[in-house]
């Protein structure tokens, strides 16, 4: 059983989702849960017990499984939130995000914006981003595997906004901008950097 597996299974196991999971070259096992969608939806956040919980059975599970690691570091996924896959794309459609592009488009890798999914589009990884620049308001078509890193950006509610449709594209365009009504940016928090040390457990989102 590969570290991945074995770190997937067992969060599953125990009730949690996992957001993230990574493993450094110098050992470090980073893995980040959360709620399931619907206790999420329900206001439960993750806690300081719930990291500790994961973590003791993690440890065990990789002992048994004879997977190696330095440290192991347990956490909440934070008002950040990273998106990893469609999955989480499609749970938090309607809210604004962060993404950052792994090549420019139009001179720019980085826009923030309102995402949603394309239903006309024949992958279900082809998404939009509707975005406030120079006081108009813009659409981004794109797809996962364009996409180098995507988060949250920091609120108090993960509750879904409602919006105006995004504006249409011809299809097989990668990006179409159209010019809309002007929106309003908001600034967003810096993610939390892990401290180096011991196995670590760090619950709770940061209000």
């Amino acid at each position: 059983m590969s570290w991945q597996t074995a770190v997937e299974t067992t969060v599953a196991g125990l009730g949690y989702e996992i957001v993230d999971c990574e493993r450094s070259a110098g050992g470090l096992l980073r893995v980040t849960i959360d709620k399931l969608p619907a206790q999420a939806e329900a206001g439960e956040l993750i806690t300081v017990d719930d990291c500790e919980k994961v973590t003791r059975q993690l440890q065990y599970v990789l002992e048994v499984e004879g997977l190696e690691y330095s440290r192991l570091e347990v956490s909440s996924p934070g008002l950040d939130r990273p998106l990893r896959n469609a999955a989480h794309y499609a749970r938090f459609a309607g809210q604004e995000i962060d993404i950052t592009l792994k090549l420019p488009f139009q001179g720019r890798k980085k826009y923030r914006g309102v995402v949603s999914a394309q239903p006309e589009a024949t992958s279900d990884q082809a998404w939009r981003l509707v975005f406030d620049d120079a006081g108009a308001e813009h659409a981004l078509d794109f797809t996962l595997d364009e996409v180098r890193e995507a988060r949250l950006v920091p609120a108090f509610s993960f509750k879904g906004r409602g919006g105006e449709p995004a504006p249409d594209r011809k299809p097989g365009q990668r990006g179409v901008i159209k010019p809309k009504k002007a929106a309003t940016k908001k600034q967003a928090g810096e993610p939390e950097q892990a401290a180096p040390g011991q196995d670590k457990v760090d619950g709770g989102l940061k209000q």
